[in-house]
């Protein structure tokens, strides 16, 4: 692929807060989603808010813009048939079909470098629209 030179794979950095953003919600549960953004001033992706545990799927959905990008990390809790307790994380990148397109242009060719720097996601999910990523979909992906 020659069109992707040095300018459309630099994308952007990930800040360290972010990372370790990520790591609390991973591994010590203290956030149930973070949502993150792409600060072009400094050419990195950003904390922009996190829910705690007792937020629900519906908190973490009002949090995402209307009319522009992000990507989020959701903690999905469930249990299964065998009743045990499992936990999924999902990434979801979210591209709403009205931002702008230099927007989804920035988010779409930064999510990969982006996602490579959180180890352990269990499924990605790509939205334009809020039916793309609404719980049954979670839902039928984690079980």
């Amino acid at each position: 692929m020659a069109f992707r030179g040095s300018n459309a794979s630099s994308g952007m950095g990930v800040a360290e807060h972010s990372k370790t953003t990520y790591l609390e919600l991973q591994r010590k549960k203290v956030h149930r989603y973070v949502i993150f953004k792409i600060d072009e001033k400094k050419k990195e992706v950003v904390v922009e808010k996190t829910g705690g545990p007792a937020e629900s799927y519906d908190d973490f959905t009002a949090s995402l813009p209307e009319s522009d990008c992000r990507y989020a990390i959701y903690d999905y809790d469930f249990v299964t048939s065998e009743n045990c307790q499992k936990s999924k994380i999902f990434f979801i990148a979210w591209s709403p079909s009205v931002s702008r397109i230099r927007a989804k242009m920035l988010y779409a060719t930064s999510k990969d470098r982006f996602r490579r720097e959180l180890q352990g996601i269990h499924y990605e999910i790509q939205a334009t629209d809020p039916t793309e990523m609404d719980l049954e979909v979670i839902r039928d992906r984690a079980h």
